[in-house]
């Protein structure tokens, strides 16, 4: 299957996709906030840069996309437009996503990942796990 848009309207929206600060970053961080936790953002002093860090209770927040993330990898549609170059990016980010769980872990951190569509549809839910790992320190 051919990508639908030509090659500069890809490169313009993959220009807009960000790193911080992304709609279900804010979502979160508004429920916690509300919640009366408070935190530091995109953390840069752990590995990893955590989108949410608790530093007083040690509870390291990312909030993972599912394609970028690969939720569901090995069953999921992958692209098939340059479909090398994203196989490759997709299993590293995997990959660095064990790696920096495993760092922040020895660093005595607790590592708490959500997916996209968690945040979007049980935002409540993934409070109630950031306050539960934050009392259990």
């Amino acid at each position: 299957m051919a990508d639908r848009l030509t090659k500069e309207q890809r490169h313009k929206n993959m220009q807009k996709v960000k790193s911080k600060d992304t709609s279900i970053e804010l979502t979160l961080r508004k429920a916690l906030w509300d919640a009366g936790v408070r935190y530091r953002k995109n953390y840069s002093k752990l590995p990893g840069k955590p989108d949410i860090a608790v530093t007083k209770s040690k509870v390291a927040v990312f909030c993972d996309s599912a394609f970028w993330h690969g939720k569901d990898y090995e069953t999921s549609v992958k692209p098939q437009t340059n479909a090398e170059f994203w196989e490759k990016k997709i299993r590293r980010n995997i990959e660095r996503d064990k790696e920096v769980n495993e760092m922040l872990a020895e660093l005595g951190w607790t590592v708490v990942r959500f997916w996209d569509t968690d945040i979007k549809k049980h935002t409540d839910d993934c409070v109630k796990t950031v306050i539960e790992a934050m009392n259990r320190k």
